[in-house]
């Protein structure tokens, strides 16, 4: 078995885990799952019953950086206090993203976005700190749901 990375997000899944480190590979470069350990069918307590099959410890690779995941049934979800950012090197690269990642309309604004999975991740340009110097630019930046960098170049 490799070693863990120093310091890895762990990602809590009702019963997606699978399906999200299938769709999280599909959608990074330079990803892959590492190793998927299954709760076995015997001797499971009553909270998670139903689960054998499901996920108990999924690691997972996304564009160079390891991840882990589980399927823990509905007693912890997903919120807006944690996201990850998906520094981008221009427009089509955030066109990208967001085609792939933005599933909740309702949560879009500033470059962030929530996917299918209740996961929230922040597409940005890499030079956003460069793009958002001056208050005419910050303030294209709040009316914007994804980034678009044209507009905050002309700001």
């Amino acid at each position: 078995m490799a070693e863990l990375a120093p310091i890895q997000p762990c990602l809590w899944f009702e019963d997606q885990a699978r399906a999200a480190m299938d769709y999280y590979v599909d959608v990074f470069p330079n990803s892959r799952i590492v190793e998927v350990v299954e709760y076995p069918a015997e001797s499971l307590d009553e909270h998670f019953r139903g689960m054998a099959g499901k996920v108990v410890n999924g690691r997972f690779v996304l564009n160079g950086v390891e991840f882990t995941c589980l399927d823990g049934g509905p007693l912890f979800t997903f919120n807006e206090s944690i996201s990850f950012i998906v520094s981008c090197a221009d427009q089509a690269e955030i066109d990208h993203y967001w085609s792939r990642l933005s599933h909740v309309p309702d949560a879009e604004q500033c470059g962030w976005c929530k996917d299918q999975f209740g996961v929230s991740w922040q597409i940005l340009p890499a030079n956003m700190n460069e793009l958002t110097r001056r208050p005419e630019q910050i303030q294209v930046m709040m009316q914007q749901k994804k980034v678009v960098i044209a507009e905050l170049e002309q700001a």
